[in-house]
């Protein structure tokens, strides 16, 4: 069984990590080239991908596909960014993975489907099976992969970003979302040119077809397919680096999963008359609820990894006792986020919104270590964490001690003791005045400290 590692103390008296020293990076090695070339890929393919859209829909076709497309973008990207505010990760990997769906994975896609299909066309001269075979073997193939090479860079060379299952589900997720939003585009910019040329309006359109099946009734089935990919990946992550294939098979799993069940929805066209609505209804939509109860359950998890974890750096004088309640809870969280932003101004509240990033991350980097699959880089990384939390300690400490006072659980006291009147916490009875009106920072009443062991 593997023991927890040890933890630095006396953080008073140690200073800052010093950083190791380095040769000059080559050229190649440089941030500011590295940064360069996803930009101009992924700026070429969308110039690209814009040209092609724009040549098969016609501009009057594209405008209206972009307006109808966009609707399920923020709710979507809202939902993954709901799930990932426990350890949020940079906005830039967002960007990049939605970036990469709407420009270079569409372009593949695009790009390969057409080829294939023609050339199966070709090779049998039977264009109505050739439409058949793209759609459910070429298309889940090539789609899936496309969208997977977002997820397989950002766990190669962001890797202290990509720590786990919620970092895949939410990578795989955004990437399927630009994937699904320039998809979208094409589909409703031809049935509107179709409609365009048979006159029809209304209800009865295809345009408006078009619409309901694929971005009222089934938004979330990219997202849907590309998750299992990212799922595959974030349990990947956790894996020790001695487990090298299990490193490699997992991906290839989830990714294998995703085709399936991207050329089983696909497929369900084909099943009678009726056999997209039954495959939606009995498959679809509860795999869907599945996944929903997933992404709630793995924040849930984080958080109480978060209380089970930092007590043994509050043993060492790095946090107070208050914190990992307080960091252990959404609410609390979101209250002294309210509470630094009110007195401290923006920057306040954006200094406990990266206290809370970096904790919760050193917690869960912790129980990687506890369970025997630390990296080799731990000791640093875990330093780092840690410094980044004592340079921050003055402004965010006030604000995580006044949320867990004022979020900390009501004790009801027996109605009589044997040793004198019973203490009535001031809770029970409301906040006093004093405390509303205390400064940013004053100590107030004692809270009870969180018990890990206590159940």
């Amino acid at each position: 069984m593997a023991t927890s590692p040890a933890y630095p103390t006396n953080p008073a008296a140690a200073g800052p990590a010093g950083a190791p020293g380095s040769r000059h990076p080559r050229w190649w090695q440089r941030r500011a080239i590295r940064a360069a070339a996803p930009v101009t890929l992924l700026a070429l393919s969308g110039l690209v991908i814009l040209a092609l859209v724009r040549q098969q829909t016609g501009t009057e076709g594209f405008l209206v596909g972009l307006g109808l497309a966009t609707l399920p973008v923020p709710l979507l990207v809202a939902a993954f960014r709901w799930l990932d505010r426990v350890a949020p990760g940079p906005w830039r990997n967002l960007l990049f993975a939605f970036a990469w769906g709407a420009c270079a994975a569409a372009l593949i896609a695009i790009v390969a489907n057409s080829f294939a299909t023609r050339w199966i066309a070709t090779a049998t001269a039977d264009p109505t099976s050739a439409d058949t075979l793209g759609a459910t073997v070429i298309a889940p193939i090539v789609e899936e992969t496309a969208k997977a090479a977002a997820v397989l860079l950002v766990f190669l060379f962001r890797r202290t970003d990509f720590t786990g299952v919620v970092d895949g589900f939410v990578i795989a997720g955004v990437t399927a979302t630009g994937f699904a939003f320039t998809e979208n585009i094409l589909y409703l910019g031809n049935a509107f040119g179709t409609d365009q040329l048979s006159g029809e309006t209304g209800l009865a359109s295809v345009t408006a077809a078009t619409f309901f099946v694929r971005v009222v009734m089934s938004p979330f089935a990219h997202p849907l397919f590309t998750v299992l990919t990212g799922i595959g990946f974030g349990i990947a992550a956790l894996s020790g680096e001695r487990h090298t294939v299990r490193r490699i098979l997992l991906p290839i799993a989830g990714l294998l999963l995703a085709m399936g069940l991207h050329a089983f929805w696909n497929g369900s066209a084909s099943f009678g008359e009726y056999g997209f609505f039954v495959v939606y209804a009995t498959f679809m939509l509860p795999l869907f609820g599945l996944l929903c109860w997933l992404a709630v359950w793995l924040r849930q998890r984080e958080l109480r990894l978060v209380r089970a974890e930092l007590p043994a750096y509050v043993a060492a004088g790095w946090l107070t006792a208050a914190e990992p309640f307080a960091l252990g809870s959404m609410s609390a969280r979101n209250l002294a986020r309210d509470y630094a932003a009110h007195h401290l101004g923006r920057p306040g509240g954006r200094t406990v919104v990266a206290y809370e990033t970096y904790a919760t991350t050193l917690a869960l980097l912790r129980h990687r270590a506890g369970r025997g699959r630390a990296r080799a880089d731990f000791a640093v990384r875990e330093r780092e964490l840690l410094d980044a939390l004592w340079e921050r300690r003055e402004v965010v400490r006030p604000a995580l001690a006044y949320a867990a006072r004022v979020t900390a659980p009501v004790v009801v006291p027996l109605p009589y003791t044997a040793y004198g009147p019973p203490y009535m916490p001031y809770a029970v009875y409301g906040r006093p005045p004093h405390i509303r009106a205390a400064p940013y920072g004053t100590p107030g009443p004692t809270y009870p400290s969180y018990n890990p062991y206590r159940t």
